[in-house]
Parts: structure tokens; C-alpha cells; sequence
């Protein structure tokens, strides 16, 4: 069995679902399974229509419009286009959060394809306890 990562995803903001997919890449490049848990802001990034506009967080501050011309510049994919890619070469399993997707109406259905289930937190606690690492961004 391939080691693994656990990273939980609740921020909707652009840097830090970004960290999020570049973690996983670095754990993917290393030959690490990553199971991603998606909660509350970050599961609404993961709708199929309505999705809102990701921002940067406050921090950026000033530098928000600057960052965002770059990325757009020199052609940086999504946080969600980097995790497609990841797929392609190694496992990542992406699984949305029945409490949150419940307080909103919504169901596996209404989101991504890219989501394997919809689960609770208790799964998602019995999976990552297996985990190298378990990150919370």
C-alpha cells in the first residue's frame, strides 16, 4: 500500500485551494495517495452551476489584483484543473462534506464529477487516520 495524505480543503479562496493542489502534486510527483476532504467554502468551488468567483485571501491585500493579472498571464491552471491532472498519474480521491452539502440542499449530483462521494467527517477521520500527514488548509 502507497503512503498517503489527507488534506482538508474549507477556504473558497483561490491560494488556498492552490496550496491545496500543489501539496497534492508534490505528494502525487512522490508516489503518495491523496484522498482530499472538502468542507464549507471550498465545497461551494466544486458546484457545477453557481459556482463564485474564488478571491485571494485578505493577506494579499493590496497585491490581490497584481497576483491574479500574473497567474492569469502566465497561464497557471485552477486548483481543479491542477487536481484533473493529478488523476491522470496517480490516485487522488476528492470527497465532498454530507454535513455542509446537506445545510446548502445539495447532492453528489450537483457537484463536480471529479467528487468520488459525498461522506462524513467520521469516514473521512477513519481514512486519514492511515495518512503520513494530514493538512488542514
Amino acid at each position: 500500500m502507497a503512503d498517503k495524505v489527507a488534506l482538508i480543503l474549507f477556504s473558497g479562496t483561490m491560494d488556498k485551494l492552490m496550496a491545496g493542489s500543489i501539496i497534492a502534486s508534490g505528494a502525487v510527483a512522490n508516489g503518495m495517495e491523496v484522498d482530499i476532504f472538502v468542507t464549507f467554502w471550498a465545497l461551494l468551488q466544486l458546484k457545477k452551476t453557481g459556482v463564485p468567483k474564488p478571491t485571494l485571501s485578505p493577506e494579499a491585500g493590496d497585491m490581490s489584483k497584481q497576483i491574479m493579472k500574473i497567474m492569469q498571464e502566465k497561464k497557471v491552471p485552477s486548483w481543479l484543473d491542477t487536481i484533473r491532472n493529478l488523476k491522470d498519474i496517480g490516485t487522488v480521491n476528492l470527497y465532498g462534506c454530507a454535513m455542509f452539502a446537506d445545510l446548502l440542499g445539495l447532492k453528489k449530483e450537483d457537484l463536480d464529477p471529479i467528487v468520488k462521494e459525498v461522506i462524513g467527517v467520521s469516514q473521512f477521520v477513519d481514512m486519514a487516520k492511515d495518512s503520513k500527514m494530514t493538512l488542514f488548509l
